[in-house]
């Protein structure tokens, strides 16, 4: 497994995502390596994600779906270009779509796995097929087409993360 993140190698100003951004106090600080052919984030949810007591919200589930699916996005990109990640152009994904099938519910008290397969690069656009696990079931599945963001897409725009 890679040692680095690729949310670690995010420009700064492109590194405040509630669900990823490592510069961003409040979020999920979702983190994405690869392990093989597939990439692999890991999350504890905490109490106040609770959907109905012991289980975890579907939200959540959605968002961690969602930026490990981006991640793997652009970890994939760099690969495809055999390159290293946060080397310049910087490749940096954001969600086009987003489908989640929920299984079976998702207990809180646990730490999710959640794995994830390219299933295509196109030009700017990744298909990444996500799988969410609690204590090795699977309670979730997901979908998302990520689209390459366009040189300068929010970095004209002043953020604050207190």
């Amino acid at each position: 497994m890679d040692s680095i993140a690729i949310q670690d190698t995010y420009p700064d100003d492109v590194a405040h995502c509630y669900g990823c951004g490592r510069l961003n106090a409040h979020g999920h600080h979702v983190r994405t390596f690869w392990e093989g052919d597939e990439t692999i984030s890991t999350f504890t949810p905490k109490p106040w994600h609770t959907a109905v007591p012991g289980f975890v919200y579907g939200g959540l589930i959605a968002s961690l779906v969602d930026c490990h699916s981006t991640g793997t996005a652009a970890a994939a990109a760099y690969r495809a270009q055999d390159r290293e990640p946060g080397t310049e152009p910087a490749l940096r994904f954001v969600t086009g779509s987003l489908r989640v099938d929920y299984l079976r519910p998702t207990p809180l008290g646990t730490v999710l796995t959640i794995r994830a397969r390219v299933r295509e690069i196109k030009g700017r656009k990744v298909i990444v097929e996500s799988t969410v696990f609690a204590q090795g079931v699977v309670t979730a599945t997901g979908e998302v087409v990520a689209v390459q963001m366009p040189a300068g897409f929010g970095r004209d725009t002043q953020v604050s993360t207190a």
